[in-house]
């Protein structure tokens, strides 16, 4: 038996007031306030200020970070603000947004110093509030992690340039600081590259890391962990990294050589002991074992340790010419002289998170560079920086539970994309959730605890 429902017809008129739309967003307004991070642009940038100009460099590219946090990819996009004046205050016209991003290209070295400094320290600031959720807390080590990925450009852009994977566009190397397995991560640089950069460009990956240091908190600075895939294994990055007095660890992919090969097979299946899975239980079908003093290793670093993974491949996996035996073989180098080799072998190879941490910044306006010149898209790069470190904050100083985890798209489903309507009284303002909205209460409880923060004095 068929049940026909009526459904009754709806109505529709652009006349609704005292409506807002993307109400989640004052979770933001909220975070850019406790962190300075607005004061900082608008103190950096202001030398860029026309005289008699209305709006401050600072504010234009903190707007346009809120605009990429809650889903947009172009500079046009800003308009989602403009039209809610109540909630995210006075914003620049589109021309307005194009002249300031105009003028900071054109001085780009000073600009984007300016904006990286007010970053490292609204960074230091938020993770002070942060106070045992922020990275290093524990004593432990701070992973950053290497990565490049491929941004593809549609149109005639300057320095796009056939890339490694037959694509046209760009190729940025970017470092991404990870909280760990209860939290996410956050950026500390997106360099752009043209399309046609090295996977393994040594000085690539040395300009990338002392753009990350320097966003460090200056006593988190000796507490770091460099990781990356074998493109930063080259003896050029190694040797840097293990200069006397730089205190960095590292654990870096290698290539696997002929030589490599050979003392796998000669290695007795007595050395071999199991891997662990991402939980730190044994995982059957994966062993590791230690190379280091089997393989000629002169001229790399003194203490470079060099290790291997041994794992049987999942079904329906193809094999690769460097597979022995049915078993496939990676290789990584550390300088820890400590622990188990299967707890190493897990700490480098959960490096991988770096994979959701780029997805998500292509979720946040780096999938699109929208501007034709490179210092442009360079800036436009630094704005996605600020919209990701926007969400992993908030996500670290107002969220608990799964929900530090949460990646973009869940974020603006569940707790950015709410309607809500402001209400007048009392001399204050009263943002009204609609109380059907499944995460209101988790919305709520999020912006009273950043409330309750104090901003920088």
């Amino acid at each position: 038996m068929k049940t026909i429902a009526l459904q009754r017809k709806i109505v529709v008129s652009a006349d609704g007031s005292g409506l807002v739309s993307q109400a989640g967003g004052l979770l933001l307004l909220e975070t850019l306030r406790v962190t300075g991070l607005g004061r900082e642009l608008s103190a950096q940038l202001e030398r860029w200020r026309p005289s008699r100009a209305v709006h401050d460099p600072g504010k234009v590219i903190a707007d346009l970070a809120l605009t990429l946090a809650l889903g947009g990819d172009c500079l046009a996009d800003i308009a989602m603000l403009r039209a809610q004046p109540e909630l995210f205050g006075p914003i620049a016209s589109d021309p307005t947004v194009s002249r300031v991003i105009d003028r900071l290209a054109a001085d780009p070295v000073r600009a984007l110093k300016a904006i990286r400094a007010a970053r490292a320290t609204a960074r230091q600031r938020a993770w002070a509030l942060a106070g045992p959720h922020a990275p290093g807390t524990d004593g432990q080590l701070i992973p950053l992690d290497i990565d490049a990925t491929i941004v593809i450009a549609h149109s005639d852009k300057q320095q796009a340039a056939p890339t490694w994977k037959k694509t046209f566009g760009f190729h940025p190397m970017t470092v991404f600081a990870d909280h760990g397995a209860t939290g996410g991560g956050e950026p500390l640089a997106i360099m752009l590259r043209p399309g046609n950069a090295g996977s393994n460009t040594a000085a690539d990956h040395i300009t990338a890391t002392r753009l990350a240091l320097a966003q460090l908190p200056k006593h988190r600075r000796r507490q770091v962990l460099i990781r990356a895939d074998s493109g930063g294994g080259t003896r050029e990055f190694l040797t840097w990294l293990s200069r006397p007095g730089r205190r960095l660890s590292y654990s870096i992919g290698f290539a696997l050589t002929e030589e490599i090969q050979a003392a796998i097979l000669a290695l007795p299946a007595q050395t071999w002991t199991p891997a662990y899975d991402s939980g730190g239980q044994v995982r059957p079908g994966a062993w590791v074992a230690e190379l280091t003093g089997l393989v000629k290793l002169d001229g790399w670093p003194k203490g470079m340790r060099l290790i291997v993974r041994k794992e049987r491949p999942h079904p329906g996996a193809q094999l690769r010419f460097t597979d022995i035996d049915g078993h496939r073989f990676t290789c990584f180098v550390t300088d820890t002289r400590r622990g188990q080799l299967a707890d190493l072998e897990l700490r480098h190879r959960r490096r991988a998170r770096c994979e959701d941490r780029i997805r998500a910044a292509k979720d946040t306006g780096l999938r699109n560079l929208p501007l034709h010149d490179f210092d442009q898209n360079q800036i436009w790069c630094e704005v996605v920086a600020l919209a990701c470190e926007l969400l992993a904050w908030m996500q670290m100083l107002a969220l608990d539970g799964p929900a530090r985890r949460y990646e973009p798209k869940r974020l603006r489903l569940r707790l950015f994309a709410v309607a809500a309507r402001l209400v007048r009284g009392g001399r204050r303002l009263r943002l009204r959730i609609a109380a059907s909205w499944p995460w209101a209460g988790q919305l709520v409880t999020a912006i009273t605890r950043l409330q309750a923060l104090p901003a920088p004095t």
